[in-house]
């Protein structure tokens, strides 16, 4: 085994078993809730949480994304080296949520089904296909981005590069949050946005919806982005 791959195992070898504790604990939270307000089953409509309870849960995310990246801090010495670390555990987390939720529900039934991903700021809905493949391509970014710090001792990613990238992540964080986000605005609901969960009429509108299309060209072209950015990485560190 060469220098390249002695580095590379010895860092995500750790990571890799954090994330997937990271993952299952996840996936038995919402187990339980689940359990709490879908005995049935999870589906569309949503059925919205007690105030106090969506608070609970934000703050859940919050403490969530804290952990991945403080443990994405301490593992590396500099941004791309960091950066690799939090795609990796990112990704690992998501993709064993839902294979946890498979052992543990039987759920999804296909990477078709829709599901709830994330509360902040809004909710965001989307296929389980399509996080999956954004957290498999975090996963090629974070060995790709270590090899290139091992090889070419820790080059920096250039304004350019991440530029694509980040415009490429907020592409596909439009098409995640389109749905509901466009409930806030046709309900003219963007001046209570910080009490939505307060607010009747739009709890009424999102528990009465029910996504049926993604955006699936605007999701790839984001992906397009990303991967444009990612090519001029890779050709400005093999040449």
């Amino acid at each position: 085994m060469n220098d390249i791959q002695k580095q590379t195992k010895t860092k995500f070898v750790p990571l890799l078993i954090f994330a997937v504790a990271m993952g299952f604990l996840e996936a038995i939270v919402v187990v339980y809730l689940r359990e709490l307000y879908y005995p049935g089953g999870f589906e569309f409509p949503l059925k919205m949480l007690p105030s106090r309870l969506m608070t609970v849960e934000i703050v859940r995310e919050f403490a969530t994304l804290l952990m991945l990246l403080s443990v994405a801090w301490i593992s590396g010495k500099n941004f791309l080296q960091r950066l690799s670390a939090f795609l990796f555990l990112f990704g690992i987390w998501d993709i064993l949520y839902y294979l946890a939720l498979k052992l543990f529900l039987n759920w999804p039934e296909s990477l078709f089904t829709w599901d709830l991903l994330f509360l902040i700021p809004i909710i965001w809905l989307a296929p389980v296909l399509a996080p999956v493949i954004c957290s498999v391509v975090m996963i090629f970014m974070a060995f790709l981005f270590d090899y290139f710090r091992v090889k070419n001792q820790s080059p920096a990613i250039k304004s350019g590069e991440l530029g694509f990238m980040i415009a490429g992540a907020v592409i596909i964080y439009f098409t995640f949050t389109y749905d509901v986000g466009k409930l806030i605005l046709q309900g003219n609901h963007l001046n209570s946005f910080l009490d939505l969960t307060k607010n009747q009429d739009f709890i009424t509108e999102l528990t009465n919806y029910s996504p049926d299309s993604f955006l699936w060209g605007i999701f790839g072209t984001g992906l397009m982005m990303i991967f444009l950015g990612i090519g001029m990485f890779i050709k400005r560190n093999s040449s």
